[in-house]
Parts: C-alpha cells; structure tokens; sequence
C-alpha cells in the first residue's frame, strides 16, 4: 500500500532539511530520486505530493522541534 509512503514522504520533507530544500528546488526529481530508493508511488500520488506548497511546508518544519530535526549540516558550494 502506498499509502505508507505517502505518509513516509511527508514526514522526511518535514523532518530532513536537506530533502526539504532538494524538494523546493525540484519536487519531481526529488520524488523520482525517492522512488529510485524505494518508495512506492502510484502517478496520482507523485502529483499530489510534487504539488505541495512549499513555503507551507517550511512553515511546518519550523514548528517541529529541533530535537525531531534532521539539520544539513553541509551545503554544496559553501
């Protein structure tokens, strides 16, 4: 059931900062890369979540405590 990778998605997007920011950079290459690792997404699924607001989805993150938090602690180029 995908479901659970739906679920699974949500979570590392509001949790990895890293994933967040890949994400809101390029939603659909960030979820093709995902699936390649694994998650199963049927193509309704994929639109969905590649449809996500992503400055709601930062929104969320901040309100999560950090103690939950993923941090990047490397950017590439810096």
């Amino acid at each position: 059931m995908s479901q659970h990778y739906v679920e699974r998605i949500i979570g590392l997007l509001a949790t990895d900062e890293a994933l967040r920011r890949k994400f809101t950079e390029n939603p659909s290459a960030t979820l093709k890369k995902l699936i390649e690792d694994g998650m199963e997404l049927n193509w309704c699924e994929q639109r969905s979540l590649a449809c996500l607001d992503t400055k709601e989805l930062e929104r969320f993150a901040q309100v999560i405590d950090a103690r939950l938090q993923k941090i990047e602690t490397e950017r590439g180029g810096m």
